[in-house]
C-alpha cells in the first residue's frame, strides 16, 4: 500500500512526471543497457528498442498505474497489468531483476528532473515503482505455480517435427517433445516464447502465439518472415527471420511455457473474433478448440489482410468456420486482383458497419496496433462495452492512455 503522504506528492506531480517521461525513458534504458549489456543482447527485443516502441510502452505502463492510484476516473489497468505479468512469465523474468529496473530508472528520473526531483518526490516515486513492482511479481508468481515451476524455470528443447509453408512470408513449425512425453497444459489463445541463438551470439527470445494449443502432444507455432522497411525505421525481424533460413525439421529450439490471457473463456454468448495479417493466430487457436468442443456459440470472425495470397491459414480458418453451425466469417482484402467482392469477402480495409456486430457479444482483436485502434474505435461507436473487448498485443503494450499525463 502507498502512503497518503505519497499519493498526495504523486497526484501533484503526474503532470510534471508525464511531460517528462519521454525523456526519462531512453536515458533509463542507455543506463541499464551499458551496464547491464547482456540484457540488451539475451533479454530485451533489441527491434523494439531500435523503434523506441519499449520506451513507450515502459512510459504508458508507469504512468497509468500512478493515474490509477491517485484518480477515480482513471481507466482500469488489470488487463494490462495481466498482459504484463504474462509476458514477463513467458520470458522467465524474476523477482531479483526488478531492483536492476529501479536502480537506473530512478537514476534517470534524477538526471532528466534535475534539483526538482527532490527527496520527497524521489520517495513518492519509489512506492509508486515498488508496488507496481509487487503487484507483477505476485502475479508471475501464480502464473509460475499454476505450471508447477519454480520462478524464471520456463525453458525446455522442443524438436521441430513438421516445418509447412502457409504463405509467401509465413511458416508453421509442429513442435513436440524429444522424448515424445505430454507437453504441459495450453490453452487456446496463449503463446511460447523462442530463444534463438543469432549469429553474433545474442539470445534474442520472441513470442509466437499456439494455433493448435489443446493438444499435449504437439503445438503448432505460425511464423512470418518480417523483412524490415528501412525508410520507415523499421528493422527487419531478427528472430522470426532467423527461424525462417535456419530451423527445419530434426531441429531442437528453446520454448518456454505456454502463457497469455487472450483466452476465449467458455460460455453461451457470442464472439466476435477480430484479426488482421499474422493475427490471425490466436484466433485460429479459439477456432481449433471451439470445434473440439463442438461449440454452438454463435460466432463471427473478421480478418483484414493484404491479399488473399499473404492471408497465412485462410483455408483453415474457412473449414473450422463450416465446422461450427453458428458461425460465419467475413475477410477483407486490400487488394483483390481478378476477383469480385461478395457478401462476404471484401475489397478495402475493414469496417465494422458492413456487418452485422452483436453489441452484448466478447470480442477478441489481435493484429497490427494501428488496425486494433481502428477497430477499438468501430466497436466504441457500435457501443460494445469496454470490458467485452479482449485484445493481445504482438509488441510492447503501447495502448495506455492516462489524460492525466498531458501538461497543462
Amino acid at each position: 500500500m502507498i502512503s497518503q503522504p505519497a499519493l498526495a506528492i504523486v497526484r501533484d506531480t503526474l503532470p510534471v512526471i508525464g511531460s517528462a517521461i519521454g525523456d526519462i525513458t531512453p536515458i533509463f534504458y542507455d543506463r541499464m543497457f551499458t551496464a547491464r549489456p547482456d540484457l540488451l543482447r539475451d533479454l530485451f527485443n533489441r527491434g523494439n528498442q531500435a523503434q523506441g516502441e519499449q520506451q513507450k510502452a515502459l512510459a504508458g505502463a508507469i504512468a497509468a498505474y500512478a493515474s490509477l492510484l491517485v484518480s477515480e476516473d482513471a481507466p482500469n489497468i488489470d488487463a494490462m497489468m495481466s498482459r504484463i505479468a504474462n509476458k514477463h512469465a513467458s520470458l522467465g523474468i524474476t523477482e531479483d531483476q526488478y531492483p536492476i529496473v529501479y536502480e537506473h530508472l530512478f537514476a534517470a528520473i534524477g538526471e532528466v528532473l534535475g534539483d526538482a526531483a527532490t527527496p520527497e518526490i524521489v520517495d513518492a516515486w519509489t512506492e509508486v515503482y515498488w508496488d507496481m513492482a509487487h503487484t507483477l511479481i505476485r502475479a508471475e508468481h501464480e502464473l509460475y505455480a499454476r505450471h508447477d515451476v519454480d520462478p524464471g524455470e520456463v525453458w525446455s528443447e522442443l524438436t521441430v517435427i513438421r516445418r509447412r509453408q502457409e504463405s509467401p512470408h509465413t511458416i508453421s513449425l509442429v513442435l513436440a517433445r524429444p522424448d515424445g512425453g505430454m507437453l504441459p497444459q495450453a490453452r487456446p489463445g496463449q503463446y511460447i516464447s523462442i530463444q534463438v541463438e543469432l549469429p553474433d551470439g545474442a539470445h534474442q527470445i520472441r513470442q509466437y502465439s499456439l494455433t493448435r494449443a489443446t493438444s499435449r502432444v504437439s503445438w503448432t507455432v505460425t511464423i512470418k518472415a518480417e523483412p524490415g522497411r528501412t525508410e520507415a525505421g523499421v528493422p527487419a525481424g531478427e528472430v522470426s527471420n532467423f527461424i525462417h533460413g535456419n530451423v527445419f525439421e530434426s531441429d531442437t529450439i528453446r520454448c518456454s511455457l505456454p502463457y497469455g490471457d487472450l483466452v476465449v473463456e467458455e460460455a453461451e454468448t457470442p464472439l466476435l473474433l477480430v484479426s488482421a495479417g499474422i493475427g490471425c493466430t490466436p484466433i485460429l487457436g479459439a477456432l481449433n478448440d471451439l470445434v473440439s468442443k463442438e461449440s454452438q456459440r454463435p460466432v463471427t470472425v473478421l480478418h483484414a489482410d493484404q491479399s488473399m495470397a499473404t492471408h497465412a491459414h485462410r483455408q483453415e480458418m474457412a473449414q473450422l468456420v463450416n465446422q461450427l453451425p453458428g458461425a460465419r466469417m467475413h475477410h477483407w482484402y486490400e487488394q483483390l486482383g481478378a476477383r469480385s467482392a461478395t457478401a462476404t469477402v471484401h475489397e478495402g480495409f475493414i469496417d465494422l458497419t458492413e456487418v452485422d456486430v452483436v453489441v452484448d457479444a466478447q470480442v477478441y482483436l489481435c493484429g497490427p496496433p494501428p488496425f486494433m485502434k481502428a477497430v477499438r474505435r468501430g466497436l466504441d461507436e457500435l457501443d460494445v462495452p469496454e470490458g467485452n473487448i479482449h485484445f493481445e498485443v504482438f509488441g510492447p503494450d503501447t495502448w495506455a492512455t492516462v489524460p492525466a499525463l498531458q501538461p497543462a
